[in-house]
């Protein structure tokens, strides 16, 4: 028989244990992705820790709660992006033991518009997006079920102060040379070191149409900047 996949840690703090929102998130998560979730005290070992800082994921008992990561466990992503998701976010909000809904979703900010306009064309970009960078990434609503669960999603990127200069240069940024080919900018993958998948090869418009799509984007809701570790 195959291993079972190791459970997904979550660290909640007695507050939010008691009111038992996470009893009733994890196993309709797990029953769809089929990824346990364990819920642990909020000083044990874990995956994942809902508290005071990282992302805002919901809002509720006299606080906004926002997860974070702690260690690197392959599903934890993909279970943050869902928290984040219109479908995590109505499991959370209908969660009303006693009638009344006890949580509501987070704060709302807005990205506000794009510090400096794209000259691209960004019908084409989500085009180019859609062939080139979802095989990772979620570079629409549509598409993000399909994506690597450790790659963050457009949405999430466009909520990033720098997020331009990451998009701009994406492709000196790992993983990102091992596979990927700007015409006129990078040089010809090393003979002993071929891609190791079908490569991305781009223009410098290809990029500018790119850009000009994400700065379309609006950014995902996550109620407080990102915290990077």
């Amino acid at each position: 028989m195959p291993a079972l996949a190791e459970p997904l840690r979550v660290a909640v703090p007695d507050q939010l244990a008691e009111t038992g929102l996470i009893d009733h998130v994890a196993p309709r998560y797990s029953l769809k992705y089929g990824v346990r979730i364990e819920q642990v005290n909020g000083n044990a070992p874990a995956d994942l820790v809902l508290g005071e800082t990282g992302q805002a994921v919901f809002e509720g008992q006299t606080q906004v709660w926002h997860i974070r990561s702690v260690e690197d466990h392959p599903d934890g992503p993909a279970f943050v992006d869902w928290l984040l998701s219109e479908t995590g976010r109505k499991t959370v909000t209908s969660y009303a033991p006693g009638g009344d809904p006890l949580f509501t979703g987070p704060p709302t900010i807005s990205a506000g518009p794009a510090d400096r306009g794209f000259e691209g064309d960004a019908l084409l970009g989500l085009d180019i997006s859609r062939v080139h960078c979802a095989r990772c990434h979620a570079v629409e609503e549509a598409g993000r079920l399909n994506a690597i669960g450790s790659s963050p999603s457009f949405m999430v990127l466009r909520t990033l102060d720098d997020w331009p200069q990451r998009f701009e240069t994406f492709y000196v940024l790992n993983p990102h040379p091992a596979f990927t080919q700007i015409a006129d900018v990078t040089p010809p993958f090393p003979i002993d070191r071929p891609s190791p998948i079908a490569p991305v090869d781009m223009t410098l418009e290809d990029l500018d149409a790119i850009l000009a799509y994400v700065a379309d984007l609006p950014a995902a809701d996550l109620g407080a900047p990102l915290q990077h570790q």
